[in-house]
């Protein structure tokens, strides 16, 4: 055993038995669906059309770039898929790590698999792998990490990546410690560009560095095993050099945010069945859904629309309110962070879609007229410490009021496998013909006995059909 975490994260990552539980197996190919159905239409956006026109220029490979038919290197492959499954930003969220993990994982996973012919079932091994040490690094420097500034989908999500394609390329636990604390060389990226197209490409940028920190260990390059723990690490680095007292001032975390390396325990308990995800229904940032529910479903239950509502008062934690920025927002990407927005468009509609985050949908007078309405109250508190309170007061009188702990979506709420099958048409069969649908979905349901994911991977690997 080793009580430096660099060292026990690459021995857990070169020798815990590939015995997980159905659930757990269950659980990640639905992520797995989820990714996939999310990808498919991110590709139409601008980021992710930008990411796959300048990689393309810098050489072809084994992998897979959804969208478009040219298959592309690995790292490159990452970047693209990583970069589109992100850019609608309707991919799950991972509490333990405080990050968008799938869209880093499987993009990384996927590319790294193709490159050596690698299968279903190894892949799915390589994300639970992947997802517990995210997050368990994400458990050893948040919430402060995260609520610092840091996006950690970037940043972590490297680290993860990394832990991924050492699973997947069956690295040795001195060459597996050798990713981890590559990958913290190449984490970066910072909350101040949510609402730019650089905070899908984060994600990209992740998944890229996941695999080039794999392959780079796996031929020998050496790296330091203080990249974690230390001075110079990670968390004097990426939470501050008060990191001690905060962490000694701790009291009741969230998700197991001990800002504490665990090293005793790297495979326990299991995360992802532990915390399981926040799957979205909504095409936004995710510290706004639990707002978005509760005002749903007073709207359901009480039947009153946008013309009866006199406010909205929404009591919530301090950092949801950081994270949507933008009280006024003026394009598609700022709306995807702008609590004004969203509840406005969910007061009027009584939905938030994907049709909702067009520049014509977001200038619409009578969704902005409604921005005087709605109310922020931030507490100073942890996510789970503070629940979110939805307040509506009617022009006659009348208050609701329903108090949110947990978003649907998340283990407290679960989707169905029937709500993810769902998603994944809602998503993906505007861009493709029912014949190639089918044809994706049966892949998909049998993805653990292929023998080479390519035969999953080919249904994307083609130009889709944008919808007008």
């Amino acid at each position: 055993m080793h009580s430096n975490p660099v060292q026990a994260y690459g021995h857990w990552l070169a020798h815990a038995p590939d015995d997980w539980s159905q659930a757990a197996r269950h659980s990640a190919w639905r992520e797995l669906v989820d990714q996939i159905g999310v990808t498919i239409p991110g590709t139409a956006e601008p980021a992710s059309k930008i990411a796959a026109k300048i990689v393309s220029d810098w050489g072809t490979g084994p992998s897979m770039a959804a969208g478009q038919s040219t298959r592309l290197a690995a790292p490159w492959a990452a970047l693209v898929n990583g970069t589109a499954g992100h850019a609608l930003d309707l991919d799950d969220n991972f509490d333990p790590s405080k990050s968008h993990a799938t869209t880093v994982l499987y993009p990384a996973i996927w590319a790294l698999a193709e490159q050596e012919s690698i299968g279903g079932a190894a892949c799915i091994d390589a994300y639970i792998c992947g997802l517990q040490i995210i997050g368990k690094v994400g458990q050893g420097v948040n919430p402060y990490h995260r609520d610092r500034g840091w996006h950690a989908t970037a940043t972590l999500g490297a680290i993860g990546a990394a832990a991924a394609c050492a699973r997947l390329l069956r690295l040795d636990e001195s060459r597996a410690a050798c990713a981890l604390s590559l990958a913290t060389s190449m984490a970066a990226g910072f909350m101040a560009q949510f609402g730019t197209m650089a905070k899908p490409l984060h994600a990209g940028l992740a998944a890229k560095a996941g695999i080039m920190a794999a392959c780079l260990a796996r031929a020998g390059l050496s790296a330091s095993m203080s990249t974690f723990d230390s001075q110079n690490g990670l968390n004097h680095l990426m939470v501050g050099q008060d990191y001690e007292i905060l962490r000694d001032n701790l009291t009741n975390p969230d998700h197991g945010h001990t800002m504490t390396f665990d090293t005793d325990n790297v495979g326990e308990p299991l995360l992802i069945t532990e915390h399981a995800f926040r799957v979205k229904r909504f095409a936004n940032c995710g510290a706004s859904h639990r707002a978005m529910d509760g005002l749903l479903i007073l709207r359901e239950k009480h039947g009153f629309g946008a013309d009866d509502v006199a406010r909205v008062d929404i009591t919530l934690p301090q950092v949801h309110v950081n994270n949507l920025m933008y009280h006024d927002p003026q394009d598609p990407l700022q709306a995807k962070f702008s609590f004004e927005y969203a509840l406005s468009t969910a007061l009027i509609s009584g939905d938030l879609t994907l049709q909702d985050f067009t520049q014509k949908a977001v200038m619409r007078p009578q969704i902005r007229a409604l921005y005087p309405r709605i109310h922020l109250h931030g507490v100073d508190a942890l996510e789970g410490a503070c629940p979110t309170e939805v307040k509506v007061t009617l022009h006659d009188g009348q208050v609701y009021k329903t108090i949110r702990a947990m978003p649907l979506g998340s283990k407290a709420a679960p989707f169905s496998d029937q709500q993810y099958w769902a998603k994944f048409e809602t998503c993906a069969a505007p861009y493709m013909t029912a014949r190639d649908l089918d044809a994706l979905k049966a892949s998909l349901m049998d993805f653990t006995s292929l023998d080479d994911i390519t035969d999953m991977t080919q249904h994307l690997a083609q130009t889709f059909t944008e919808p007008s």
